[in-house]
């Protein structure tokens, strides 16, 4: 299976590992050649409005967005939940996300980089606790029906799946537990 690792910005090298350990052949993906024969697409964490830009600059954003409408499984972790989510408050005025997954997210939700922290969630179709790594972490503000929450923290959604899109406020591939990864392949 041929995932892509959007290499713009952000946690690329630890979301290759992880998928690697699934069995998955990831690719990095800077040009819109680089989406090619790709099973699905993994946005990391990063700087959303970064990202959004570099998105723009490097002519993937029309080519990402085109694939997201035919139906292509994306995992988007803190930043990337940002972009694939339908509506950001607290963005630059003229960003823009993908709208591939019916939440409402507010960027740096959990406060600024002090405000990070470590912590076990319970997440649905995992065995055990996952330990959850936190940073400058967006908060669902609200899930769309059809939307599944499939961990919260302190009553907040923090993985949210919807058809073949699913998305963490957290980094899972800091915590070396591939387990997310791993459900994600499952629904590719």
């Amino acid at each position: 299976m041929k995932i892509g690792v959007l290499a713009l910005q952000g946690d690329v090298r630890e979301h290759r590992a992880a998928l690697s350990e699934c069995g998955a052949s990831p690719i990095e993906v800077r040009t819109t050649q680089d989406l090619s024969g790709l099973d699905a697409l993994v946005l990391p964490g990063g700087e959303s409005t970064t990202l959004s830009l570099l998105l723009g600059s490097s002519g993937l954003w029309d080519a990402i967005q085109e694939r997201l409408r035919d139906g292509m499984p994306a995992f988007g972790t803190c930043a990337g939940m940002i972009l694939l989510a339908k509506e950001i408050s607290d963005g630059r005025a003229d960003q823009q996300p993908f709208a591939a997954i019916d939440i409402g997210v507010r960027r740096n939700g959990y406060g600024r980089q002090l405000d990070s922290f470590e912590t076990d969630l319970a997440v649905e179709g995992l065995d055990a606790p996952m330990h959850a790594v936190f940073i400058r972490a967006p908060v669902v503000e609200r899930t769309g029906d059809g939307v599944e929450v499939l961990a919260t923290q302190s009553g907040d959604p923090v993985v949210c799946r919807q058809g073949a899109v699913l998305v963490s406020s957290f980094h899972p591939e800091l915590s070396g537990d591939g387990r997310l990864h791993n459900l994600f392949i499952q629904g590719v």
